[in-house]
């Protein structure tokens, strides 16, 4: 029995809504909002309280878990139209409203959700996960930009989010763990903006490089950005077995952010298909998704049925991400003498 309108209208607490859902079935609630019930529940309950105190909140026929079911379905397909005939007699424009509301409501759940590691257990369990994936040491992230597709913004000079791919799009930076949770995002540069440049002007590399998260820490990325001695990236021409084992770990210690890409344009579609509203709502749909997407690691949510035109998609976004990497063979220097001594030290013993 799908949810309608007709039976949201009259919900005002918690125990109406565990009634409401428990007529869905799991599977149809889930690929109608691409998240469990459980994880809904959590949600409601997360923001319910800022939702009733919005004034608009006060003025709409809309009840904050309508409000709240709105919103996930325009994540999940991307589409105010498709919204406003799974809700009958929701005006496109309150529906934009609403969306509008409750996705910096959850924006704003950032601080609590999105987080590096920061204490001694949390690093040394990071690094334990990734270990376990290819037994490379040191590592607490692995970092990775993707193209979210945007409509043309206008303005004095759109060309900036032409990506290479002849699309608008944000460049968004992510770093996650070995769970493939958000532990860092990045939505504020075009699609023009290459990746090294964008880490290079955020705060989570100020905070590594000052030793917020121990001597000891790396992150991992792969050939487009320069080797530092807090970032690991691959060896373009490997010439030895231990190089050879070396970037064959760092290549599946690192396969986390490709996943969580996938996982995360599956989960929320609008993510792939492409964001068409106003270009000052992408960060807060961006961020929105990646607390959400949190949420649902925490509950363990399972991954979703691929859909072929948000694959398409995928596959698109992904592709744009082929920069010329920087020369990093070339050198001898510091940052190069920090990944060689990780390869002769450690690497060199796993043969």
């Amino acid at each position: 029995m799908a949810l309608m309108r007709e039976d949201l209208e009259n919900l005002t607490d918690d125990e109406d809504f565990l009634q409401l859902i428990e007529i869905e079935a799991d599977n149809e609630l889930r690929q109608r909002f691409r998240l469990s019930k459980e994880t809904v529940e959590l949600i409601i309950e997360e923001i319910k309280d800022e939702i009733v105190a919005l004034e608009m909140s006060k003025n709409t026929a809309l009840t904050p878990v309508e409000m709240v079911l709105v919103t996930l379905r325009f994540l999940a397909t991307g589409s105010i139209l498709q919204i406003i005939g799974d809700f009958n007699g929701i005006d496109k424009s309150t529906a934009s409203r609403v969306i509008s509301k409750v996705i910096r409501i959850i924006a704003q759940l950032g601080n609590q959700f999105i987080n590096m590691p920061s204490t001694a257990e949390e690093l040394q369990k990071v690094k334990q996960g990734f270990y376990a994936i290819s037994r490379s040491p040191k590592c607490i992230g692995a970092l990775d930009c993707t193209h979210i597709k945007i409509q043309s913004p206008g303005g004095n000079n759109p060309e900036i989010f032409r990506n290479r791919k002849e699309f608008f799009s944000f460049n968004v930076q992510s770093i996650c763990d070995h769970n493939l949770k958000v532990q860092n995002i990045v939505c504020r540069w075009s699609g023009s903006s290459h990746d090294s440049t964008i880490f290079n002007n955020t705060r989570v590399r100020a905070r590594i490089e000052n030793g917020d998260f121990g001597n000891d820490s790396v992150l991992l990325g792969d050939s487009g950005y320069a080797v530092k001695n807090y970032l690991i990236t691959l060896l373009r021409n490997p010439n030895s077995p231990a190089e050879n084992v070396f970037n064959e770990s760092q290549i599946r210690t690192r396969n986390p952010i490709d996943r969580f890409f996938g996982v995360f344009k599956r989960r929320f579609s609008v993510l792939a298909l492409g964001i068409r509203l106003d270009i000052n709502k992408v960060e807060a749909i961006v961020v929105a998704c990646a607390v959400l997407h949190n949420i649902a690691c925490q509950v363990g949510e399972p991954e979703l049925e691929v859909d072929q035109d948000v694959e398409d998609a995928i596959q698109v976004a992904n592709g744009v991400n082929l920069d010329d990497p920087p020369d990093i063979h070339i050198g001898f220097n510091m940052n190069n003498v920090a990944r060689y001594n990780l390869i002769t030290q450690y690497f060199q013993g796993l043969l």
